[in-house]
C-alpha cells in the first residue's frame, strides 16, 4: 500500500483534529522519542476508532 504525500504540518493535522474532535487536548498528541505508537493507541482509545479508522482520518486530513 502507497504512502500517501503529506501536505500539511503535524501542528496543522493536529488543529484539524482538535477542532474536529473537542474532547481532544494538546496532551493526546504528546510523544516522546519512540513513542508514537502509544500516542496512536492513546488516540484510538479516546476517539473510540480502529486504528485502521486512525489512519484513515489522518490520510482523509491530507485532502482538505
Amino acid at each position: 500500500m502507497d504512502k500517501p504525500i503529506i501536505t500539511r504540518s503535524w501542528r496543522e493535522q493536529k488543529a484539524m483534529l482538535k477542532q474536529r474532535f473537542s474532547t481532544l487536548l494538546d496532551t493526546d498528541f504528546e510523544f516522546g522519542e519512540g513513542q508514537r505508537e502509544k500516542m496512536l493507541d492513546r488516540l484510538s482509545k479516546k476517539l473510540k476508532k480502529t486504528r485502521l479508522e486512525l489512519k484513515l482520518l489522518f490520510d482523509e486530513l491530507q485532502t482538505y
